[in-house]
């Protein structure tokens, strides 16, 4: 259930006019983005896809600087949403019911667009009415003059019908995260109410649970901007203690909540504990650093994460990791977190392992069944 936030009123608009374009509600969610929101909407109007054919909603979610001003300057064109302070999650119960498109496409305050994103998804979706959800490549942006392209080799479409299936696509996760992801309204209307403890990783709880209800396509084209900096909920929790216990909280908040909603999508039961066993896994390595624990969880959590995302290492790189493992089922698990966390800032261990053994990159899985798509 919501937990009440307190929103501006705003006038309920008519449904889009019939036809057989895709109309589509573009939903950008924001807190104290002065410095970034005229970005991020400037570049959902440039798309070239008909305005009258599209809507953009803004939920500012509390902000305390001047992002609400900033957004009122691009209306009528944008519907701003103002609500109390409540996290991702929150931002999410309020705005999409407040989407009229059949598709919603996400789009965080602090990242923005490349050209011709919306209609690629319009396109994708107008040809495939089951298709309940669509990701794709993107391109990390730390500064104006440093980018680095992340995307997928192969376009995919599958469900999470199948073991192998869920593997695959919790390898793949970072290329649904919120401003890669488009979803079909109805499918979205279903999952909610996204638990309002997750202030952050509401995005993976709306994706994991499409995923596991209806099928969906991964593009291999990077369509979005992400941009790496400090103000970023999730990558600037570990930048403090307070931080990352915040982090950890919200983690196992999402573990706990995919826990008790997954088996409720239909999902073979094998599915279902592939897609957790990684998140769970996730949750428990936060809490071992922490707060401690047992030696043999280290063991065992640290196990569960490289075969996960390694699977297809190199012997030597298997050999290797073993052999570091070993201090985890003697040492206390803060003491084992604290001295590897050491151990990766020395330069001559970088230098070592660079040339030595390297890190491997994630597996890659191989799904039957799986539809290979030529690009578009």
């Amino acid at each position: 259930m919501l937990s009440g936030p307190q929103i501006e009123p705003t006038l309920r608009q008519e449904p889009f006019p019939g036809g057989s374009t895709v109309h589509l509600s573009v939903l950008i969610d924001t807190y104290n983005h002065q410095r970034l929101i005229a970005k991020a909407i400037g570049s959902v109007l440039e798309q070239d896809y008909p305005a009258a054919e599209r809507e953009i909603i803004v939920i500012d979610d509390g902000s305390t600087d001047g992002t609400a001003e900033i957004v009122r300057q691009f209306e009528p064109q944008v519907r701003l949403i103002s609500k109390t302070n409540g996290g991702q999650a929150s931002a999410f119960n309020v705005g999409i019911p407040e989407c009229r498109g059949e598709v919603i496409v996400f789009l965080d305050g602090d990242d923005w667009w490349a050209p011709g994103k919306l209609r690629s998804m319009a396109e994708i979706f107008a040809g495939d009415d089951a298709l309940g959800m669509i990701g794709h490549g993107f391109i990390e942006s730390l500064n104006d003059n440093l980018q680095k392209t992340v995307a997928p080799t192969e376009r995919k479409k599958l469900q999470v019908d199948s073991e192998n299936a869920a593997n695959f696509f919790r390898l793949s996760r970072c290329y649904f995260g919120t401003s890669r992801l488009a979803l079909r309204a109805e499918l979205a209307r279903k999952i909610l109410p996204v638990p309002e403890a997750l202030a952050f990783e509401a995005d993976e709880y709306l994706f994991t649970m499409a995923a596991a209800m209806a099928p969906f396509e991964l593009l291999c084209e990077a369509l979005t901007y992400y941009r790496v900096h400090a103000g970023n909920l999730f990558l600037g929790a570990g930048a403090s203690k307070a931080g990352e216990r915040r982090k950890a909280k919200v983690i196992a908040d999402l573990a706990g909540a995919l826990r008790i909603s997954l088996p409720g999508t239909g999902a073979p039961k094998d599915a279902v504990e592939t897609l957790l066993e990684i998140v769970e896994a996730e949750a428990a390595q936060l809490r071992l650093k922490l707060d401690g624990g047992w030696p043999w969880e280290t063991f065992r959590t640290e196990r569960t994460i490289y075969r996960v995302q390694h699977a297809d290492a190199p012997m030597k790189s298997k050999m290797f990791r073993t052999l570091s493992m070993v201090p985890a089922l003697g040492l206390p698990p803060r003491w084992f977190y604290a001295g590897r966390q050491w151990l990766g800032s020395q330069r001559w261990y970088k230098r070592a392992r660079a040339t030595a053994v390297p890190v491997p990159g994630f597996a890659k899985v191989e799904v039957a069944g799986i539809r290979d798509e030529v690009t578009k």
